[in-house]
């Protein structure tokens, strides 16, 4: 078996180490495309095992990273949130994998069949992509995540993780390494860019000599704006998460506080946070105890005028709030005239991610949902279920937000594509 690839710094052949990490990388996908459903298991079982056994190694790691961000002096608490792992989130990691283990295959799996008058049969077959490039930053679970969905789905994946968790992201790694060896599958089947140079994002971006199929970012909008800018191959957008919940003139205040308060400050700093909050201007009874309870919990409310007289410690609301993914404990908040108006809201202001309506109406349920042009529409429910976990994925590779091949959360179906296998018994075409 190949040498692991060990980590070189900015003056070493950088160029020369990514393009060997892409020959690796692409000789695995090869393998990983026909590997049977039973090995992908075996490794994800034993991948599952190492994190669980390894745990006390992954936060020593973790806890290093998040010291050394702390001493920058540029972290925000939202960031550092991020960048923690914590037992309950390794655990987590855990769980994930044995949800991914248990999901069907989707390769090889037959979409549709059907006979031409010549008597050929086609089928439409899911295929793995080939080689994924996933950038991302700070949350170093999306190692696992990103890894283990690739594997399901039979590509090789390069993941190159953020400077911040470089220490967290090869600990996991090496979980991961150890399931694929257990299994005997090629270890760059799941590769970490062993560098903090970032030079080698640039050189993923170009394609690494055709050894890249697609790139995923998973992080800021400059991290986003960089990649959709610079990358020389397919590249599955996911935008920042400027999320609404809009309560309606009809909304239960019990039920909109609850959702209300999860979506915005159950974790402040994913993406699937709420960062404005539209209500009914038919709603006024139900604004002041939502702005007090946000306030309350520990949230800055930044309002428009008729926001701002329910509450003196509302601050106003500048044009930028309402285009602003805070990932803190900051939210937007505005009077809106019915479910048109918050449509109308979030088609000028919203980045296309996930929307909430709360509302007893069904009609402007339904309105809502069918209008909104986000990937992630919810009536009655939390913001904070954009989650490929909650939707029964065991894990997401990211939250897609353009409108070609995946939307939404991005799990191991969304990760193949497909070919036409056509069985003749002879035919020729006159």
């Amino acid at each position: 078996m190949a040498a692991p690839l060990k980590a070189v710094d900015g003056n070493a052949d950088l160029q020369a180490l990514m393009t060997d990490l892409g020959t690796r990388a692409r000789a695995a996908a090869r393998v990983l495309a026909l590997a049977p459903p039973e090995q992908k298991n075996r490794a994800l079982e034993a991948m599952e095992r190492a994190i669980r056994s390894n745990a006390t190694a992954i936060l020593a790691a973790n806890a290093e990273d998040v010291a050394e961000a702390r001493t920058s002096g540029n972290a925000t608490s939202s960031f550092i949130d991020r960048l923690t792992l914590t037992p309950a989130r390794v655990e987590a990691m855990a769980e994930g994998i044995g949800i991914v283990r248990g999901i069907a295959d989707p390769v090889g799996i037959v979409t549709e069949s059907w006979q031409r008058p010549n008597g050929m049969t086609i089928e439409r077959v899911r295929v793995p992509l080939g080689v994924v490039g996933v950038i991302f930053e700070s949350r170093p679970n999306v190692a696992a995540d990103a890894g283990v969905l690739c594997l399901k789905s039979g590509n090789a994946v390069i993941l190159r993780g953020g400077s911040d968790s470089f220490r967290s992201c090869r600990a996991i790694h090496e979980c991961l390494v150890q399931g694929l060896r257990e299994a005997g599958l090629p270890e760059a089947a799941i590769t970490l860019v062993p560098t903090r140079d970032r030079a080698a994002v640039g050189m993923m971006l170009s394609g690494l000599n055709g050894a890249v199929d697609v790139i995923v970012p998973r992080g800021g909008k400059s991290l986003v704006a960089r990649v959709e800018q610079e990358a020389r191959v397919p590249v599955f957008a996911h935008l920042e998460g400027v999320n609404h919940v809009y309560i309606d003139g009809s909304a239960d205040l019990a039920m909109a506080k609850s959702i209300v308060l999860n979506a915005k400050m159950r974790r402040t700093g994913v993406c699937g946070a709420a960062e404005t909050l539209l209500v009914d201007r038919a709603a006024g009874k139900n604004l002041k105890p939502l702005i007090e309870m946000l306030i309350e919990a520990g949230c800055e409310v930044r309002g428009d005028v008729a926001v701002q007289k329910t509450d003196a410690r509302v601050k106003p609301a500048s044009e930028d709030d309402w285009d602003t993914e805070y990932l803190d404990a900051i939210i937007a908040a505005k009077v809106v005239d019915g479910v048109d108006g918050a449509i109308a809201h979030i088609q000028n202001h919203g980045s296309h991610h996930t929307d909430a309506i709360v509302s007893a109406d069904e009609t402007a349920a339904k309105k809502f949902l069918s209008e909104v042009d986000s990937a992630i529409v919810l009536h009655n429910a939390s913001t904070q279920f954009a989650d490929g976990g909650e939707f029964g994925f065991g894990a997401e590779i990211g939250i897609a937000t353009g409108r070609f091949h995946a939307r939404g959360p991005v799990g191991a179906e969304q990760l193949t594509s497909f070919k036409y296998r056509v069985h003749g018994t002879g035919q020729t075409r006159p």
